[in-house]
């Protein structure tokens, strides 16, 4: 699937499943992410995905499990109270504590998209309000068919992702314009840059963009297209990162004691965003309610996977110059676009 999503883009979409992995070095932990920051872990009733990478994730997940957690190793207590929480306990509770974690299953995925083998965006302008890998990955690719990309952030929520590798950043990121708007004190020309563009990436839950005065449903009534990536759908509270949300939706393979174990880094990630790519480049005018659950789902065959004899050697792009520093070219996009700030 992730191949077949790359080549109109001109990029080996297999290859970047593992680009991050080709770049880190990193390899298979088991029940640990390739990452590091999320785990696979035993609940009353099966088991579940959990992710601690942010920092303020111990604190949440302590409401959770309703104990201290502490902040320099979460996961003996985090992982002594799963075991005797049932699966949809956890779901309810993570979801209404924001915290990244689901139970294992297998739900109902969606058909792939299909893109002709020709996509050009040339002189259409892409905003994308996206951060770590799914949503910049999807800009990315809309970049390499011609889209001029604007990525903004905000001064309170810079990119999370620049904590990280920083030639992953730049894989990501280069040949893009990255802005820097404050929703308060710049909402004018905030509102401004939505209403030029052609296609608008969010990937947070849509009441962040509500908040600022945003409506996915009014520029996609003007004609916009507007690529909304969530973990579980717009209508669902659960956030989820690119380990957990794979591990819930089933992708994972079984060790020799019937134990789950990670497949690959992060996967949702690449997956999702070759996809929200593809139904932009493919559909226009659309609300596009990606779920990365959802997409996960749908490569799945229904068959019971297990371990590989050998595992591939990952491989990643040549990496280019780095990319200008956040916020750098504010005011020559707002000029170019005749917005004032």
């Amino acid at each position: 699937m992730a191949a077949a999503l790359g080549r109109p883009f001109r990029v080996d979409g297999a290859a970047l499943l593992g680009e991050r992995a080709a770049l880190s070095g990193r390899g298979r932990a088991g029940r640990t992410a390739v990452g590091g920051a999320s785990r696979l872990l035993r609940t009353a009733d099966g088991w579940a995905a959990v992710s601690c990478a942010r920092p303020d994730d111990p604190a949440l997940l302590g409401a959770v499990v309703e104990q201290i957690v502490p902040d320099d190793d979460p996961w003996p207590v985090v992982a002594a109270a799963l075991a005797a929480m049932p699966g949809r306990e956890l779901a309810g509770r993570a979801a209404l504590i924001g915290v990244p974690a689901a139970p294992l299953s297998t739900p109902v995925g969606t058909a792939a998209p299909t893109v002709s083998e020709a996509v050009d965006l040339r002189g259409r302008l892409v905003v994308s309000f996206a951060a770590l890998w799914a949503g910049p990955l999807c800009a990315h690719l809309l970049g390499r068919a011609g889209a001029h990309v604007v990525t903004v952030e905000t001064p309170q929520r810079p990119d999370g992702a620049r904590r990280g590798d920083p030639r992953f950043y730049v894989l990501l990121h280069h040949g893009e314009q990255q802005i820097v708007l404050d929703p308060d004190r710049d909402r004018a020309a905030l509102h401004a840059l939505v209403a030029a563009a052609d296609i608008v990436i969010e990937a947070s839950r849509p009441r962040a963009l509500r908040g600022f005065g945003i409506s996915a449903e009014r520029e996609v009534a003007r004609g916009a297209t507007w690529v909304s990536i969530t973990a579980a759908g717009r209508s669902s509270d659960r956030v989820g990162f690119g380990d957990d949300v794979a591990a819930a939706a089933g992708l994972v393979a079984w060790d020799a004691d019937g134990a789950p174990v990670f497949v690959g880094d992060a996967i949702a990630d690449p997956l999702t965003g070759l996809t929200a790519a593809a139904l932009a480049a493919s559909e226009p005018g659309v609300l596009h309610d990606v779920s990365m659950t959802a997409v996960v789902a749908g490569t799945l065959d229904g068959a019971t996977g297990g371990p590989s004899a050998v595992a591939p050697r990952p491989r990643h792009r040549p990496v280019p110059d780095p990319v200008p520093g956040g916020g750098t070219g504010t005011a020559a996009v707002l000029a170019r676009l005749g917005i004032r700030p």
